[in-house]
């Protein structure tokens, strides 16, 4: 986790203006907190980092939400994990199912609402791997990162198709 947080860090701090260091420590997120083996304290952890920041009035409004209106729609996310697995465990025909499945409440329901311009995911099953294919892994990681800012967002429903006013 630490490797392709640091991996991340040098190579969006040669392509952007504020280090990611800056813009992930700067909203109160330390990947460090992250490792743990406990399910249990890593989710509380993610949960209290989300309510912190993905909060009504900071990252979304009820007049500005989606990635066509929200607060942070000149901004592109990426989600990036490992896993106890083998890439081919999370494929659609993988004993896991699709990881895309299992991430799309945080795509559409959380980033996307924010107005997150959101970019596709990243899933790697470093812990089962050889080092020569969890620096491949690694290397991969970075090369994409190297052009993260050109990549398209994933499509999603767009947002004329429903109804977002609210009254009350």
């Amino acid at each position: 986790n630490v490797t392709a947080c640091d991996v991340a860090i040098q190579a969006l701090t040669k392509q952007a203006s504020a280090t990611a260091e800056d813009i992930i420590y700067g909203y109160g997120f330390n990947p460090e907190h992250f490792i743990c083996n406990d399910e249990m304290t890593l989710q509380k952890n993610s949960t209290r980092w989300s309510r912190q920041i993905l909060t009504q009035g900071f990252a979304f409004t009820l007049q500005k939400m989606y990635d066509d209106n929200g607060i942070f729609k000149d901004k592109k996310a990426i989600l990036s994990f490992t896993n106890g697995g083998t890439e081919s465990m999370f494929q659609p025909d993988g004993i896991h199912g699709d990881f895309n499945v299992a991430l799309w409440p945080l795509q559409n329901g959380v980033l996307r609402f924010c107005g997150f311009q959101v970019l596709a995911s990243r899933s790697s099953g470093v812990q089962h791997s050889p080092p020569d294919v969890r620096n491949a892994m690694l290397d991969a990681w970075q090369e994409r990162l190297n052009s993260v800012f050109a990549e398209k967002p994933l499509s999603f429903a767009p947002t004329k198709h429903f109804d977002l006013t609210f009254q009350g």
